[in-house]
């Protein structure tokens, strides 16, 4: 990266309307139905878009990849909005971790990890 800044207003936006429909009616919004269902009803389907994600890179189809991808991270969004977490907290995790090596950035989460 050659700024010191995430540039997430695509994910902002999104995240924005994720937030409005937590109140709306679940018979007229998915996203408002995830909500009615729960916390462990949206990290279920933000596990099985993982997965679906997964093998649509093992498949090697381009288009695939990216409209699971999509899926995946608008099914993040909502555990996101569903814990309290929001895009910032995220965009400040990685800021923090820029410039790390990976295996440095593990083992300072876990000491342990390194051995």
């Amino acid at each position: 990266m050659t700024e010191n800044t995430l540039n997430g207003a695509a994910i902002d936006r999104l995240f924005a309307i994720i937030e409005d429909r937590q109140g709306a009616d679940p018979e007229e919004s998915y996203t408002a139905k995830l909500f009615a269902r729960g916390r462990a009803k949206i990290a279920q389907k933000t596990g099985e878009e993982a997965v679906e994600t997964v093998i649509a890179a093992m498949s090697g189809d381009r288009e695939e990849i990216a409209k699971e991808s999509a899926d995946l991270l608008y099914h993040l969004l909502v555990l996101w909005a569903e814990t309290g977490v929001r895009p910032a907290d995220v965009y400040a995790e990685l800021l923090k971790r820029e410039g790390m090596s990976g295996l440095d950035e593990k083992v300072s989460r876990n000491p342990g990890a390194g051995k």
